[in-house]
């Protein structure tokens, strides 16, 4: 998990870099948009799965992690793709990718919940 974590947060890193400095001239306004959703969503999740993975908690959270990780995975490579001339029909799988995200929260936040208070 670790690992992956860490993969999602410099593809995120290098992908904003290069839509920054690499695609500027040839995005759209819209395109730049999700090119920056994409990175910003797919880096927040990775630090968001690292920090489970260095956590104590990282057996009972790290269902949570692997869902953001995917999540965020499917929902920034659907906006890259799209931003970079795909076809636009990939913006009806994006939304499954936020549903991986929406679900790594949930999942946190039941968990926390459930879990016996400190004695």
């Amino acid at each position: 998990m670790t690992a992956s974590a860490a993969l999602l947060g410099l593809l995120a890193v290098a992908l904003g870099a290069f839509g920054a400095h690499g695609l500027e001239d040839h995005l759209t306004e819209t395109e730049k948009g999700w090119w920056e959703t994409a990175t910003f969503y797919a880096l927040v999740h990775a630090v968001a799965a690292l920090a489970i993975s260095l956590s104590d908690r990282r057996r009972s959270l790290g269902p949570a992690a692997w869902m953001f990780l995917a999540g965020a995975s499917l929902f920034s490579a659907t906006l890259y793709a799209m931003a970079i001339g795909a076809p636009r029909v990939l913006g009806a799988v994006t939304p499954v990718g936020g549903v991986g995200m929406i679900a790594g929260w949930a999942l946190i936040g039941y968990k926390s919940l459930r879990r016996p208070p400190a004695p």
